[in-house]
């Protein structure tokens, strides 16, 4: 007896491999046969002239505060309505867990950008974050890292020095408690405060406790332009000295000058590897990505947060010699202390390439869309000046789209090698909340990776496109059990009809064209392409020692 059997599909089991005609059998959560399956009374799904593969895994996401929330499935509905049934949070430093009393503050604000609304942190180690998540039910599979911001300000606050020898131990002793209650890894976002202020070598030192525990050490780079060759060297330098696997996060060169760096890129990856370093990396299958308007700031404009920040901005004296330093700093290495800048996005894009995405404030929504040319036009400011006085007002509070990432709206030739390369996962770096507009990732990540680079571009058989989504994130995180269709397997499975998956030119789908069935643990939460928004058949993934 079996609780669904999936009938006469064409599956694609994520290997890789060639796609097989043949039913699935499940039972209790689980692939529990594949083969030629008589139908006696079991409910039946007739999967004739669609494909059936893994459910997809995104390597690259940032639920982590909208899944706090009762209402979060009605958040996650783009991501979820495209095939998505595993989630990897924590990612660019930024993880709710571990805080503590000096840090919870401090974190609230660095978590911001990613929080949909007003939530009570309930928690202080990650076993209680993911406990939270546990009892509440979520309606993906959820697998957690650990932020290096988190582990940092836990222990060091608002310093922007290097840890001493105690707060280094510290640190230390924190991430492993992290990954004894489950986390999967350390991610860092090095454009960001506090990672901004680390050093090489306190990276290195935890990605010794993250080799010790078998786990992953992912990176937002400290820069994507002019340093993107010196910010690869140092994640490379990370897996080398500490023994730890590398994932390198939305690998990317921003701004046109720097396209041409990502050959370069793709060479130290290959060398690196054929020298016996675990490094890979992952790529949002667009030529824009989404993050906090704050990261046009120099660090030395960021210290002690947003506060101080618009403390800097109401001066005048202070104001010009910021708008001095985003127009015209050229980032250099090593890029450690108060002046060091790696990455100017201002200077490597321009102002007119930098939307609005969504502000705090009622008021304001009217800007959503405006790029900051256009909003210096409407203010009758200089750019910088309009939107700093908008940070002002907004507490910080602004989304914005990057335009120019490994291509533009026009081109996006340089970044068809990235998403090509075998190493690559794609991710979709998808940020829900409920101001303003959403990254397109959010909502056609993946029927972008089927229906334009697979079927229309033949970038990639829809065997390698399944891959990329399915087994090889789930290798690099460590997921054994889930990413391909296999018996034994649990049961996280995507029905689509390859002749109908295109991604949709729209800031507010219902859901993705042609997925038409997601099911998750075995239970459908897109039945038919009806979203069931009411289950909660997720699990809270645990690492185990």
């Amino acid at each position: 007896m079996f609780d669904l059997i999936i009938k006469n599909g064409k599956i694609i089991d994520g290997s890789g491999n060639p796609w097989f005609k043949s039913d699935i059998g499940i039972k209790e959560g689980m692939i529990s046969k594949i083969g030629k399956i008589k139908v006696s009374g079991d409910p039946v799904l007739y999967a004739e002239g669609q494909v059936v593969a893994p459910g997809f895994i995104d390597l690259h996401g940032h639920s982590d505060m909208a899944l706090t929330l009762e209402e979060h499935p009605r958040l996650l509905e783009p991501l979820i309505t495209q095939g998505v049934t595993t989630q990897v949070i924590g990612n660019c430093g930024m993880s709710p867990a571990p805080t503590t009393d000096k840090s919870r503050e401090i974190q609230k604000e660095n978590l911001k950008l990613i929080t949909p609304k007003e939530v009570s942190w309930q928690w202080s180690s990650m076993e209680d974050y993911l406990k939270l998540l546990d009892e509440q039910g979520v309606i993906l599979n959820v697998v957690p890292l650990t932020g290096h911001g988190a582990i940092r300000s836990a222990i060091m606050g608002n310093k922007t020095s290097e840890p001493d020898e105690e707060e280094l131990r510290m640190m230390k002793s924190l991430l492993a408690d992290s990954f004894e209650q489950g986390s999967f890894g350390l991610s860092t976002g090095l454009i960001y405060p506090p990672g901004m202020w680390s050093t090489t070598s306190e990276l290195v030192e935890l990605g010794q406790v993250t080799y010790e525990y078998g786990r992953i050490f992912t990176s937002h780079l400290r820069g994507y332009s002019e340093t993107l060759i010196k910010a690869v060297d140092e994640v490379i330098e990370v897996g080398r000295v500490s023994g730890c696997k590398v994932e390198i996060s939305h690998h990317q060169a921003f701004g046109e000058r720097y396209w041409k760096e990502l050959d370069k890129t793709l060479n130290q990856i290959e060398k690196a590897r054929t020298s016996g370093i675990d490094v890979a990396f992952d790529v949002i299958p667009y030529t824009t990505a989404n993050t906090t308007i704050l990261a046009i700031y120099p660090p030395w404009a960021l210290k002690g947060g947003v506060s101080e920040l618009i403390k800097r901005l109401q001066n005048r004296e202070e104001r010009e010699e910021i708008k001095k330093w985003v127009e015209h700093y050229t980032p250099e290495w090593p890029p450690w202390g108060m002046k060091g800048w790696p990455h100017n996005l201002v200077k490597a894009t321009g102002w007119k390439n930098i939307v609005l995405l969504y502000l705090a404030s009622e008021k304001n929504r009217k800007l959503v869309g405006k790029n900051l040319e256009e909003l210096g036009i409407i203010t009758g400011k200089h750019p910088f000046d309009a939107i700093s006085d908008l940070v002002i007002e907004e507490r910080g509070d602004i989304m914005a789209l990057y335009i120019g990432l490994s291509g533009d709206l026009k081109n996006e030739e340089p970044l068809l090698p990235l998403i090509k390369h075998p190493y690559a996962s794609l991710v979709t770096d998808a940020i829900f909340v409920e101001k303003g507009i959403h990254h397109p990732a959010a909502h056609s990540c993946y029927p972008r990776v089927i229906g334009h680079y697979s079927i229309h571009l033949g970038l990639f058989s829809l065997e390698e496109a399944i891959r990329k989504i399915t087994s090889l994130p789930a290798q690099r995180v460590g997921l054994w059990r889930r990413g391909l269709i296999r018996e034994g397997m649990f049961a996280d499975l995507v029905i689509f009809d390859p002749e109908e998956v295109k991604e949709i030119d729209s800031n507010h789908p219902e859901h993705s064209k042609g997925i038409n069935w997601v099911i998750i643990n075995g239970e459908p939460v897109v039945e038919d392409g009806k979203y069931q928004s009411s289950l909660r058949p997720g699990q809270v993934l645990r690492k185990k020692n």
